[in-house]
């Protein structure tokens, strides 16, 4: 799923970029799923939301907070959301590699070049396919990088990921998990899924993961010193 948004000050500048959009998006997979009128708007929402959004195209030239100073803003706390400028100026095109834009668009959009983007876009999701998880809950879809993942733990039916920024709550089984990630997590405890890469001191009967002490019962104990071991010396899991 590639989740778009748009940010202009302009009604009728998002309102021509999103029929723009409508043409060359895959329906069913791709979506427009937030428009922003300012740019503080955009930081303050997408601050609240990490990893819901993958794609922003954000107008350079808005009052108030302009675009370069919101992509200076986002990147402080998300850098990897994929940042695409419009602007009918072609003297900001280089001041994009500061904030790591993907590329730049000029007004008025043209098909070919947001065909261009997409491509991209698509090609380097389908290449971090294999290095995130996504899931679903009553917020959104999300996604995040495995390696920001602290750790999954479970609560009934209910899981939770955790990362140094917050916690996220899905319906889901914990086994589930395991085996979506590939082996790429390591099981200490029933309730208990973490990233090896994470753990910063595995005890007798515990791990510390991101400052948090975790349980490690005796059933998982000998196959999770095994694997976070390996990720401690830099091999590898498994």
């Amino acid at each position: 799923m590639l989740r778009i948004a748009l940010c202009d000050d302009e009604e009728e500048a998002r309102n021509a970029l999103c029929i723009q959009l409508e043409k060359v998006i895959v329906e069913g997979t791709e979506e427009v799923v937030y428009e922003f009128s300012s740019g503080t708007g955009a930081v303050s929402w997408l601050g609240r939301h990490p990893g819901e959004v993958d794609l922003l195209f954000l107008d350079i030239e808005m009052k108030g907070q302009n675009g370069m100073d919101t992509a200076k803003k986002i990147r402080e706390f998300d850098p990897n959301i994929y940042i695409v400028f419009v602007t009918g100026y072609t003297e900001y095109v280089f001041d994009g590699y500061g904030v790591d834009a993907l590329d730049y668009i000029i007004k008025p959009v043209k098909i070919s070049r947001l065909m261009e983007v997409l491509h991209r876009v698509r090609a380097k999701l389908e290449q971090e396919e294999d290095i995130s998880f996504s899931f679903k809950n009553a917020d959104g879809t999300w996604r995040f990088r495995q390696q920001d993942i602290l750790y999954f733990y479970s609560d009934r039916r209910k899981c939770s990921l955790v990362t140094e920024k917050g916690e996220y709550d899905f319906y889901a089984k914990l086994d589930d998990i395991e085996e979506k990630i590939g082996g790429q997590f390591v099981r200490v405890h029933q309730r208990f899924l973490v990233n090896p890469v994470r753990v910063d001191y595995m005890g007798k009967d515990c791990v510390e993961v991101g400052g948090k002490t975790l349980p490690c019962s005796r059933k998982y104990k000998e196959e999770a010193l095994r694997k976070i071991a390996r990720s401690m010396t830099g091999g590898e899991n498994g």
